[in-house]
C-alpha cells in the first residue's frame, strides 16, 4: 500500500506540472468530429483548461484573447481513438506478470503515441491499474485513459461468482468481464446457470457486462439473458437475419477484435508487418528475433489452435459486413497487450481489416471513435464537441478517403496537452 501511495503522488505530480494553461485554439484544418456529421472543411476547434470549449467553421468560432493558436491547415483532426477492448499493464516483451504503475503507464503512453487515447482494460487488472485510473480526470493528463474491469470473473459455484465479481465492483470496476467459451474444445465452458448468476450479481452492481466469447449460440442466449456488449466476433457460423434482429432489438455493441485472431497464427512465418516502419518505430528488436525463432514458427505451424483461429476470422471478417449492413452498433476493439499483440500498431491493423471486410472508412472511424465511446460508457471522449476531454489527433492525410492514412499521425493531444514522440 505504501509503495501504491508512492506512485498515486508521483503519477499527481507529474500530471499538475504539465496541466495547460489558458486556450488552445486548432485552426484551419478538415474536421471529423466522431459523429455522423459532414465532414467540415477550415474548421477551428477550441480548447480551454483540457476541454474542448467551441467547436465550428472558422469564420464562427471566436478564439479566446491569449489563445496558443495552432494552423492546421491543409491537416486533418479527428477525435483520439478509443479501443473498446484491450488489456494493460501485464506484458513487458512477450513476458506476463508486470503488473506495476511504471508498466501501466509505460503502456498508456505507447498507446497514446498511436492515438489510442481511451482504452477499455477488460481483465487482468489490479490495484495499481485502479491508481491509474482514478487521478486521470485533470488537465495535465499526457497518456491514454484507463477503463477498468478488474480480474475475469470465473468460478465453480454461484457463491465463488458472486463473490468475485463483487471484488471486483469494490475496487470501482467500469465494466465486469466473463468468458462464455471453451477455446476451440479444450477447456471446460461456464455452464449458464452460473453465466445467470454473474450477470444478475454485475447487474444488481450497476455494472455492465463484457462477454467473451466464439459461437453464434452463445451470443443469442447472452443478449437474450441481457448482458451488455459482445466483447468478440462470432466466429465458428455466419450471422444470420434473425442474429441481426436480436442484436438491435437489445441494443448491445458488437467488438470484433480481428487481431486477436491474426495473433494466433500470424507467427508462423514472418508477417508483413515486421517491414512496416510504423510498426518498427516502437517494437522490440528482441520481440521480433523471439518471435522469428524457427522453432516458434514450427509450433504456431502445427497447432490446431492456431489453425482454427485462422478459419474463425475468415468467418468474423464475413460477419462484420453482414452486421454492418444490417446496421449493428460496431465498436473497434483488437485484445491488444496480451503478449504478441501490439498496443496502438494493432488498433491501426484492426480498423484497415474492418474496411476490408465491408465498412466504408468513415464508419471505422466513427466505430474507433464516437460509437466505441458510448458502446463502453465513456461519455466525455470520443468526439469532438463542446464538454468533451479535448482528446484528439492531427494528421496530414485523409483517412476517411484512404483508411491506412490513419498511419499518417503527426500529433497527438490528450486534454489539450500535446503527447511526447
Amino acid at each position: 500500500m505504501k509503495y501504491l501511495l508512492l506512485a498515486l503522488c508521483l503519477v499527481v505530480g507529474l500530471s499538475a506540472a504539465k496541466a495547460n494553461e489558458g486556450s488552445i485554439a486548432f485552426v484551419g484544418g478538415l474536421l471529423i468530429d466522431g459523429t455522423d456529421a459532414e465532414l467540415l472543411e477550415n474548421s477551428t476547434v477550441v480548447i480551454t483548461d483540457g476541454r474542448i470549449q467551441a467547436v465550428g467553421h472558422r469564420a464562427d468560432v471566436g478564439i479566446p484573447e491569449g489563445s496558443q493558436i495552432i494552423d492546421i491547415t491543409g491537416k486533418i483532426i479527428m477525435p483520439g481513438i478509443v479501443n473498446a477492448h484491450g488489456h494493460v499493464g501485464d506484458v513487458i516483451g512477450l513476458e506476463g506478470g508486470h503488473y506495476t504503475v511504471d508498466n501501466i503507464l509505460r503502456q498508456l503512453s505507447l498507446y497514446a503515441r498511436y492515438g489510442v487515447t481511451t482504452v477499455n482494460s477488460l481483465g487482468g487488472d489490479a490495484e495499481e491499474g485502479f491508481v491509474v485510473r482514478n487521478v486521470q480526470n485533470n488537465n495535465g493528463l499526457d497518456r491514454a485513459r484507463l477503463m477498468l474491469s478488474g480480474s475475469v470473473v470465473t468460478g465453480d459455484t454461484e457463491e465463488e461468482i458472486r463473490a468475485e465479481v463483487n471484488r471486483n465492483a469494490d475496487m470501482g470496476a467500469d465494466y465486469i468481464k466473463m468468458r462464455l467459451d471453451d477455446n476451440l474444445g479444450a477447456t471446460r465452458k461456464m455452464p449458464y446457470p452460473l453465466f445467470d448468476a454473474l450477470l444478475d450479481q454485475a447487474h444488481k452492481r450497476r455494472l455492465p457486462l463484457a462477454v467473451h466469447l466464439f459461437y453464434k449460440e452463445d451470443a443469442e442466449y447472452m443478449l437474450h439473458a441481457g448482458a451488455d456488449l459482445i466483447a468478440h466476433s462470432v466466429r465458428d457460423m455466419p450471422v444470420d437475419q434473425e442474429f441481426i434482429d436480436l442484436v438491435l432489438e437489445k441494443d448491445v455493441c458488437y467488438v470484433p477484435t480481428l487481431t486477436r485472431e491474426v495473433s494466433t497464427f500470424a507467427y508462423a512465418s514472418e508477417p508483413e508487418f515486421f517491414s512496416d516502419p510504423y510498426f518498427l518505430k516502437e517494437v522490440d528488436p528482441a520481440v521480433l528475433r523471439e518471435l522469428m525463432q524457427p522453432e516458434r514458427q514450427e509450433r504456431m505451424r502445427n497447432s490446431r489452435f492456431a489453425q482454427g483461429y485462422r478459419a474463425g476470422l475468415d468467418v468474423a471478417m464475413g460477419n462484420i459486413g453482414q452486421l454492418y449492413q444490417g446496421g449493428v452498433k460496431i465498436a473497434m476493439g483488437t485484445d491488444t497487450g496480451v503478449a504478441a499483440r501490439f498496443q496502438g500498431y494493432f488498433e491501426h491493423m484492426e480498423m484497415h481489416m474492418m474496411v476490408e471486410a465491408g465498412m466504408s472508412p468513415i464508419d471505422v472511424i466513427r466505430a474507433s471513435t464516437g460509437v466505441a465511446a458510448d458502446c463502453i460508457g465513456a461519455h466525455d471522449v470520443g468526439t469532438i464537441e463542446p464538454g468533451k476531454w479535448g482528446d484528439l489527433v492531427i494528421l496530414t492525410e485523409n483517412p476517411a478517403e484512404n483508411i491506412m492514412n490513419t498511419k499518417t499521425i503527426e500529433s497527438v493531444w490528450i486534454a489539450g496537452n500535446r503527447v511526447p514522440d
